[in-house]
């Protein structure tokens, strides 16, 4: 199986699988290393490192991973617990959560963006930095 140049996107050193373009899998996906996905996938996909969605990447699923990195097309919530990626031929439909998120010009996102450490927090930090209420005013509105 051809595998790709390493890119900026995530290079091919440290990858544990690779799923190429022209496959299609559906179920549960869950790793501990580095998967780049260039194929198909429906389902769910938990990580305890990075997920990188290649350009010709399609996939349905709620993605778990503390980092993704996204060149092709996920529809689907994602969850990140350190940062998210979107490149410029990225098109993802569905809610990210994530402390950091990086979009290239041309990325095409349509959902919820929460960012922060926690949900519960996240929603606090966004009304502060939007000058929305804070807990400690009650004259305030929330």
């Amino acid at each position: 199986m051809p595998r790709p140049s390493s890119s900026s996107s995530g290079g091919m050193a440290n990858l544990s699988a690779f799923i190429d373009q022209g496959s299609v899998f559906e179920g549960k996906l869950s790793f501990k290393d580095t998967v780049r996905i260039d194929g198909g996938f429906k389902g769910e996909i938990s990580s305890e490192n990075t997920l990188i969605v290649g350009e010709s990447g399609e996939i349905e699923a709620s993605i778990h991973s503390p980092t993704v990195v996204v060149s092709g097309t996920v529809t689907g919530n994602i969850v990140a617990s350190d940062h998210v990626v979107l490149h410029k031929s990225a098109q993802v439909d569905g809610d990210i959560e994530a402390p950091s998120i990086v979009m290239e010009k041309g990325a095409v996102f349509n959902g919820v963006l929460k960012m922060g450490k926690s949900g519960a927090k996240s929603s606090a930090g966004l009304k502060s930095v939007l000058g929305g209420g804070d807990k400690s005013n009650p004259s305030q509105s929330a």
